[in-house]
């Protein structure tokens, strides 16, 4: 199995020994030894993985990278995570995916509606099974617990990834740009309730939402 380190908090290095890893396709940005790339189609998971993800719109560019020595990879200057998965299923934004074992699965799943008045569905990439994620956010991602004494509301635009029994809603609500009169399209947080952890950054993207 390939190995996961980082080297500063920008880049990853995975050191390979005829193993074979899922990387965000262009993330490569220098290896030793010898490498091979191939683009993936689909997310990785072929053609019917290619059109669920034109269907649901959570879309996501992978390619494999197989050899023997070392490969760094990097995007965009953003912080970089590691996540230790054992059997279990990790689900992250895809555009904040940029490295996997080879061995885990990916995929696709649906997580809710947006609203009860929209009824628009989300979707959000999952990779399962045993083997190391690198995950990545726009400055150092935060590590939040979710216990079933304490739920967690979290800005949809500050979300990354979750991992653990974790159940998932969209509830619309005030936040407090909306209440300044600020806010634009529909407000709302993810609520998760359950046993795990929630992934975030300290900063916010553009939503399907609006601004939150």
């Amino acid at each position: 199995m390939a190995t996961f380190r980082l080297q500063g908090s920008k880049v990853l290095a995975v050191d390979m020994t005829g193993d074979a890893v899922k990387a965000k396709n262009g993330s490569m940005v220098a290896y030793d030894g010898q490498m091979a790339f191939k683009k993936m189609t689909g997310g990785g998971e072929g053609i019917r993985g290619m059109v669920t993800r034109r269907l649901t719109g959570e879309q996501m560019t992978m390619m494999e990278v197989k050899g023997q020595g070392t490969c760094y990879f990097a995007d965009r200057a953003s912080e970089i995570s590691l996540v230790q998965l054992h059997g279990d299923k990790l689900y992250v934004e895809s555009s904040n995916l940029l490295c996997a074992d080879g061995g885990l699965r990916t995929g696709t799943t649906f997580t809710g509606l947006r609203g009860g008045a929209s009824g628009n569905g989300l979707f959000t990439t999952t990779v399962e099974g045993t083997g190391q994620a690198a995950i990545m956010s726009d400055g150092t991602a935060v590590v939040l617990r979710v216990t079933p004494q304490y739920p967690l509301s979290v800005d949809p635009g500050a979300y990354i990834a979750h991992q653990g029994n974790l159940r998932q809603d969209f509830q619309s609500g005030v936040t407090f740009r909306t209440f300044l009169g600020e806010g634009g399209g529909e407000a709302f947080q993810i609520r998760f309730e359950g046993d795990g952890v929630v992934y975030v950054q300290p900063s916010e993207r553009n939503t399907v939402g609006g601004d939150v």
